[in-house]
């Protein structure tokens, strides 16, 4: 092991179970494993050899320390008592008496690892909370039925069930959300949203709240932010090299609409900050109006989307122009009017990048035309449209190659020798995939395209014209992913197979 490092394969996760994550801390201590008559612990400074001696006597071993930064035991002691226990552990704790035990208080910004004194109800959402971390989950539900209550975690992109709650603890767990997301408790006739503030393992998450009536009681659904995960570059994205030169060419530009386009959860905020963080210099003066603001950019204004009190995005767009910005984000254009604005933007020298929900980048004219903008002002305002959606990536751990078979090679428009799946692994819950990347679909707006826009030519001419200048349609480009191993064929019928 090095001294500037601590791996996973270092650590004998069992010894850390018994030990409060608060005195390893303090102490700037992390046992590593017994080895040898010796308790072998990686040490900050003389204090934790001190208490390294006195642990490694209840043990009736000799201690052996190894000197590390107090950075990397930190770090390390994060890292590893997230993954001890499960929410289904921690159901086992809970007895008849601690069913109707909900605190009504909730000091956030203690880091959930350390509370492990707490009620059983506090504990259980602690223990979903961390899991779903540790699983790298976008979403919780918690789906009340009439026996029974469901808890399902969105895994890129896909919900499994990961837990069985009895029927009885269903108030007091709800209860226990709303106690955190500051909502009230005694309202369970209206939908309500909020917000939760949490450190776990060190990581600082954000936590947007849902909570709806429905038949059999109230639904909730978390959705995780992490607030320290750093903003993908647009390298990261998972561009084509062309794609990736033609989407920076449009960044350059000092003036224009730019559209990031595709459903919810597509990953279009995420390319938006990609492209604000590439654009993101001292010499530009960078603002959004979201809904809402997800992550912290440094040396941009962003906005939060407030319409009770009269904030919509129009009105927000309104008030972003009277302060000089050189680009603007506007989260969505949802309306006519907040298109409109976002067109006199564009026209007065300013840059605009937004989202749209369409299909494809085609239909995302149509769509702005059905809006009402008039055709001479998207011909003249809009830059180019970049369509999205995310698939599954093929697990590294347990990726194998195959022979492809007749269907398959259809799809893939010519002969190809092998193809990759994942077989199914510990790693990646036996489902064969890892992660996720994105596909897209680039039209750039040319003369010939700005003609078609002003005389509203239908999307499916425009579309033919497109391919026929050498767009790769989201398709193309899944299928390209697909040969190069990234990705595979199922998962792009699955995503985009009413496109095709």
């Amino acid at each position: 092991m090095s001294r500037m490092e601590i791996r996973d394969d270092d650590i004998d996760i069992s010894l850390l179970r018994e030990i409060p994550l608060q005195f390893l801390k303090n102490n700037l201590l992390l046992p590593l494993r017994r080895e040898n008559g010796c308790l072998v612990a990686a040490t900050g400074d003389e204090r934790s050899d001190l208490a390294l001696l006195d642990f490694a006597r209840r043990y009736g071993l000799r201690p052996l320390s190894v000197r590390t930064s107090p950075g990397v035991i930190i770090d390390a002691i994060n890292r590893f008592y997230s993954q001890i226990g499960t929410a289904e552990e921690v159901m086992e704790d809970i007895s008849g008496d601690d069913l109707s035990a909900v605190a009504t208080e909730f000091e956030s910004p203690r880091d959930i690892l350390e509370l492990t004194e707490e009620a059983p109800i506090i504990r259980l959402i602690n223990a979903l909370l961390q899991q779903a971390v540790k699983e790298k989950a976008s979403d919780i539900h918690i789906e009340p039925y009439e026996k029974e209550i469901d808890v399902r975690f969105r895994v890129d992109g896909i919900l499994h069930k990961v837990l069985s709650p009895p029927k009885i603890i269903q108030d007091a767990l709800i209860s226990r959300v709303k106690v955190m997301a500051n909502l009230d408790i005694a309202e369970k006739r209206l939908p309500q949203d909020g917000r939760i503030r949490i450190l776990i393992g060190g990581r600082d998450i954000d936590i947007r709240v849902s909570i709806v009536p429905t038949t059999y009681g109230e639904r909730a659904v978390l959705r995780l932010l992490d607030r320290r995960q750093g903003l993908m570059g647009l390298h990261d994205l998972g561009l084509s090299e062309p794609y990736e030169e033609g989407f920076r060419h449009l960044l350059n530009r000092t003036n224009g609409i730019i559209l990031v386009t595709g459903p919810t959860g597509s990953g279009k905020t995420t390319t938006l900050y990609a492209a604000l963080n590439n654009l993101n210099r001292i010499e530009k003066n960078i603002i959004t109006v979201e809904d809402p603001v997800e992550y912290q950019l440094t040396g941009v204004g962003q906005i939060q989307v407030n319409p009770r009190i009269g904030l919509t995005f129009a009105s927000g767009l309104r008030s972003i122009l009277r302060q000089d910005p050189d680009v603007i984000m506007v989260g969505e254009i949802r309306d006519l009017e907040t298109a409109e604005i976002a067109i006199q933007a564009s026209l007065t020298g300013h840059l605009v990048l937004s989202t749209l929900h369409t299909n494809d980048a085609a239909s995302t004219l149509a769509r702005l035309l059905d809006m009402g903008v008039e055709p001479y002002l998207v011909a003249s305002s809009l830059t180019g449209v970049l369509a999205q959606r995310l698939v599954r990536v093929i697990c590294p751990y347990c990726r194998i190659g195959y022979r492809p078979t007749a269907a398959e090679i259809a799809y893939l428009d010519g002969e190809i020798e092998h193809l990759y799946r994942g077989s199914g692994c510990e790693r990646c819950r036996n489902s064969g995939y890892l992660g996720r990347t994105g596909i897209f679909e680039l039209l750039i707006i040319d003369a010939d395209v700005r003609g078609m826009i002003v005389s509203r030519t239908d999307s499916k001419t425009i579309r033919e014209y497109a391919i026929s200048r050498g767009v790769q349609t989201l398709f193309m480009d899944g299928i390209s992913k697909v040969k190069q191993g990234i990705t595979t064929l199922e998962e792009i019928l699955r995503v985009i197979h009413s496109e095709i």
